[in-house]
């Protein structure tokens, strides 16, 4: 009965449980109704903590200071109203919950980030336009 229930929620999951880490800095796309409007509202910041792994479940906890004062904000990834979860960059961290970066400031939290791989292969590619730019001007003069 056990291994049903896992292989059911594993299913429903599909691969969204190991997109994200504590750590990463994510871009979170959030559907909202208001009235007879619909639109789209991003909500960037760190991921603290992944919680249901191995439910159908699964949630993280995106923080970020707007304006001086902390905002969390627990997202259900899998929930119809979440558009889509955007990897920006990912830091190495040592815990899986980074719940002590609500009691430090900015300056204190500084992690040492990687930028994701689709955003570094876009720089590579604007470097070298960039090249080849200068190199066409070197040679009209």
């Amino acid at each position: 009965m056990n291994q049903k229930i896992i292989a059911l929620n594993k299913e429903m999951r599909g691969e969204a449980a190991a997109k994200w880490r504590a750590g990463d800095v994510v871009k979170v796309y959030l559907r909202i109704k208001e009235g007879a409007k619909e639109r789209t509202q991003m909500f960037e910041g760190l991921v603290i903590a992944v919680k249901g792994g191995q439910s159908s479940s699964l949630t993280i906890t995106v923080r970020k200071v707007t304006h001086g004062v902390g905002v969390e904000m627990i997202v259900p990834v899998l929930s119809k109203n979440v558009e889509k979860v955007e990897l920006v960059k990912s830091a190495k961290v040592r815990r899986a919950k980074l719940y002590y970066v609500r009691s430090l400031t900015a300056k204190q939290s500084r992690m040492k980030y990687k930028e994701s791989k689709v955003k570094a292969a876009g720089k590579k590619e604007e470097v070298k336009e960039v090249k080849a730019k200068k190199e066409k001007t070197i040679q009209k003069k």
